[in-house]
């Protein structure tokens, strides 16, 4: 009788020996940065691990070949793992340090690895970002422009000439171009903008208890704000109503 062998199944290594560059996200450099080495009460450490179907204790240690604390035996080796002006590099010799930071609960949150094919895409996008919104920037009406800038730059805007506005136009585009395309696309920006200027006219004035607005020339009310809400961006929803339209058209004229 042919004696049945057990068949132990190998799990093929798929580890990619190499160094590896890490950085703290959010564009933070501080001088150093300590990040948790091992699993606490007050800081768990933990990795989910699908195969086995519970959460499993991480530990860095030196002296260690596992970073899972059920893996290790003997005393360990425990060290900080620093990040220094908001990098850290680890050679290739290193695998149960790079293997801790790849299961690291903070990886992707706090901290993530250099890989420079998502950084030129990253950088990609970001630079096709900026163009559109500098291409829109260059074609914009001066009054749009002019409604984008105050949200940045307040009611300074009203004493910038027109070359100043497409100027400063550009500018926010390129250093802010998400928001820019943002504010490109909401169409009360313009209107807000709009009861803006009627007010600075003295066209239109607003309640001392920033409740109302009223006509300056005759003190009859034209829209209660409701509640909490901004004054102004209440206006512009009111503007896109059949009664606000006609103002908005009065006020147009006045405007001129």
């Amino acid at each position: 009788m042919e004696e049945t062998k057990e068949k132990t199944s190998q799990v093929k290594d798929t580890w990619e020996y190499k160094d590896r560059s890490y950085y703290l996200l959010n564009n933070q450099t501080p001088l150093t940065y300590t990040i948790m080495s091992r699993h606490t009460r007050r800081y768990p450490c933990v990795w989910f691990d699908p195969e086995k179907g519970y959460e499993r204790e991480l530990r860095y240690a030196t002296n260690q070949k596992s970073i899972f604390v059920d893996e290790q035996q003997g005393p360990c080796t425990l060290k900080h793992i620093v990040f220094d002006e908001g990098h850290l590099f680890v050679k290739k010799e290193k695998r149960n340090l790079q293997e801790f930071l790849a299961h690291h609960p903070h990886n992707g949150v706090l901290f993530a690895e250099f890989d420079p094919v998502v950084q030129a895409v990253d950088q990609y996008e970001n630079l096709e970002m900026e163009l559109d919104a500098m291409n829109i920037a260059k074609t914009m009406d001066i009054d749009q422009i002019e409604a984008i800038l105050r949200v940045e730059l307040g009611s300074s805007v009203s004493d910038l000439s027109t070359k100043e506005l497409k100027r400063d136009g550009l500018l926010f585009a390129k250093h802010n171009a998400k928001l820019f395309l943002s504010l490109a696309q909401d169409e009360n920006v313009v209107l807000r903008n709009f009861a803006i200027k009627a007010t600075e006219a003295n066209i239109i004035s607003l309640a001392d208890d920033q409740r109302t607005f009223k006509w300056s020339s005759n003190g009859r009310k034209l829209m209660t704000i409701p509640f909490d809400e901004n004054p102004y961006s209440a206006m512009a929803a009111w503007f896109k109503t059949d009664e606000g339209l006609e103002v908005y058209r009065s006020i147009e004229k006045k405007l001129k």
